[in-house]
C-alpha cells in the first residue's frame, strides 16, 4: 500500500471527511483491522483564504508547495490536495515535488464519463466556478461545464466561507442551493458538480433530481485505488 501526502486544513472540517472516508473505503476492501497509510499536512486556512481573496496565489503555492515537499520527505508516494479551489496552483506544486498529485477535476470528470454525461452543472467557491483551471480540466474531457448565474455565486461562495468552513449547516442555505441546481438542471444540467470539498456536507443525493458529483468521495476513493495500485 502506498502511503498518501494529504495536504489539508482547507477547511479542517472537509479534511476530516477525506480521513474518514479513505479509511472507510480501506477496510471496505480489505477487511480486518486494515486502515490507509497516510500523512496529514494541515496549514492554516486563514493564511490560504488572504492569499485567495488578495489575489496572492504565487504565494499560497508556495505554501503548498512547501508543505507537499514536506510530505515527500516524509515518505508520501503521491500527494492529495484536500479541496477544489487550491488545484489553481497545482502546477507550482508539482515544480517542488516528484511524486505525482492526483487531480481532483481528474477524478471527477472520469465518473461523469462513466454515466455518459455530457452537460455538468459546477458548484464551488466564486475561483473554482469563475477561473478556468476547473472548468478547462473538465471540459477537455468533452464535458460542457454550466455554472450560476452571478448572483447566485455570490450566495454559494458566501455560505462556503461564512458557514459551510465553520461546520455551520443551516437548512435556508440548503433550500437555496436545491433552487440553483435546480436552475441549472433546467438549463439542461445532466449531474452536478458538488465542487467545493465542504458542499457535501450541506447537499446530499436526495437534494437534487439528477446525479450528484461528491468531489470529496470521488477524490477519496480515488486515492485508496492509487494507494492500493488499482490505477
Amino acid at each position: 500500500m502506498k502511503t498518501i501526502g494529504m495536504i489539508g486544513g482547507m477547511s479542517w472540517e472537509s479534511s476530516s471527511e477525506y480521513y474518514r472516508i479513505i479509511n472507510e473505503e480501506i477496510k471496505r476492501r480489505l477487511g480486518g483491522l486494515h486502515s490507509a497509510k497516510c500523512i496529514l499536512y494541515s496549514v492554516d486556512f486563514d493564511e490560504i483564504e488572504k492569499c485567495q481573496s488578495e489575489n496572492r496565489w504565487d504565494e499560497a503555492g508556495q505554501i503548498l508547495g512547501d508543505a507537499a515537499f514536506s510530505l515527500e520527505k516524509a515518505g508520501a508516494g503521491f500527494i492529495l490536495i484536500c479541496t477544489n479551489t487550491m488545484h489553481k496552483v497545482i502546477d507550482q506544486i508539482s515544480q517542488k515535488i516528484s511524486i505525482p498529485i492526483l487531480h481532483i477535476a481528474d477524478e471527477t470528470a472520469i465518473q461523469i464519463k462513466k454515466h455518459g454525461m455530457k452537460k455538468i452543472g459546477l458548484l464551488g467557491t466564486k475561483y473554482t466556478m469563475e477561473h478556468d483551471f476547473y472548468k478547462l480540466r473538465i471540459e477537455s474531457q468533452d464535458i460542457e461545464v454550466l455554472i450560476p448565474d452571478e448572483e447566485e455565486r455570490d450566495v454559494i461562495n458566501k455560505t462556503i466561507f461564512n458557514e459551510l468552513c465553520f461546520g455551520n449547516i443551516q437548512e435556508s442555505s440548503r433550500d437555496c442551493f436545491k433552487r440553483i441546481i435546480g436552475n441549472l438542471v433546467s438549463e439542461g444540467a445532466e449531474g452536478i458538480i458538488l465542487g467545493c470539498t465542504e458542499i457535501g456536507l450541506l447537499i446530499k443525493q436526495e437534494d437534487a433530481s439528477v446525479p450528484l458529483f461528491d468531489t470529496t468521495v470521488i477524490h477519496a476513493h480515488g486515492a485508496v485505488e492509487k494507494a492500493l495500485n488499482i490505477k
